[in-house]
């Protein structure tokens, strides 16, 4: 199982599921009615997308999200790490 951490983190993660479906990102983006340029930008984290956008994309590459308490490391300090 693969932690998001952050938008990049998420991104690669996107990536990877979708690379080894063998989709372009063009493929992906009609799957779920974006462009390959959102995509691109989901990808690279570098996109404000909406959670119902990201919700679609995931569920096309067959990816689903888990909600739990985050594990803190020794020294980590409240809030998020992105």
């Amino acid at each position: 199982m693969q932690k998001a951490t952050s938008p990049k983190v998420l991104g690669q993660i996107l990536k990877s599921a979708r690379s080894q479906k063998g989709l372009t990102q063009d493929d992906a983006g009609n799957l779920v009615g974006i462009t390959q340029a959102m995509v691109s930008r989901i990808e690279r984290g570098e996109s404000n997308a909406r959670i119902d956008t990201l919700f679609r994309l995931m569920s096309a590459l067959e990816l689903e999200v888990t909600i739990k308490p985050k594990e803190k490391e020794t020294g980590q300090s409240e809030g998020d790490n992105w």
